[in-house]
């Protein structure tokens, strides 16, 4: 497992942060036994916490010309049929993943195409499960086109405590499906929308990880 480049900066803070505090209890309060213990169990913990948050475990990804792949690690919260009013405009298939602040962050492309559409949209930090979420929070809109045509979009949502989106794609990009689209820091969202009629291979609440669940196969 190595740690994603997403998370040098935050790490080298929180490591700067824990040697003040450390730094400053060890000083001022080194006859209170009970609370440099307490610090040191509170840094390790927050040490471990940020860690795991930006690592980057190896995996053997599943691809597949007609399959539509997890985008991210999470739970499924969403399988419905709804107005998408951003690019389609017309009724697609919804199916969202909720990402929890354990769960690996990094979003990975559903399918290989070409990038016919990226938008990034400022906005609110409502909690990731609200379902104005997807359409008032800070995000981002990604569309990608399959070699048959059938363009699929996919979104980052920002949460509560998400206030980061990185994305590293462009209208106009050739993609490779599983490779890393972007990134959302602390807990977020991606929503997927696909064609009516797509078989979807998952079902609600259930447990996905990105770059490896069969989440839909194309017709």
């Amino acid at each position: 497992m190595t740690i994603h480049k997403e998370g040098y900066t935050t790490i080298a803070v929180s490591l700067l942060f824990i040697f003040i505090i450390n730094a400053v209890v060890d000083y001022k309060f080194a006859d209170l036994t009970w609370l440099r213990w307490f610090i040191y169990i509170f840094s390790f913990a927050l040490f471990v916490i940020v860690l795991q948050f930006f690592r980057n475990p190896s995996r053997t990804f599943t691809t597949g010309e007609n399959l539509v792949i997890c985008p991210a690690d999470g739970k499924v919260v969403v399988i419905e049929e709804t107005e998408e009013g951003e690019y389609f405009k017309d009724k697609r298939l919804q199916v969202s993943i909720f990402m929890s602040p354990v769960n690996v962050h990094i979003n990975r492309n559903p399918i290989s195409g070409v990038v016919k559409f990226f938008k990034y949209h400022p906005g609110k930090y409502l909690a990731a499960w609200n379902p104005k979420s997807s359409t008032e929070n800070e995000r981002t809109t990604v569309v990608v086109e399959h070699k048959n045509g059938t363009p699929v979009l996919f979104r980052q949502i920002a949460g509560a405590l998400a206030r980061r989106i990185v994305w590293y794609v462009k209208e106009g990009d050739n993609v490779a499906q599983t490779e890393q689209f972007g990134f959302i820091k602390f807990g977020s969202r991606v929503d997927i929308f696909l064609p009516i009629g797509t078989k979807v291979n998952l079902e609600l609440d259930q447990v996905v990880k990105g770059g490896i669940t069969v989440l839909a196969e194309l017709s």
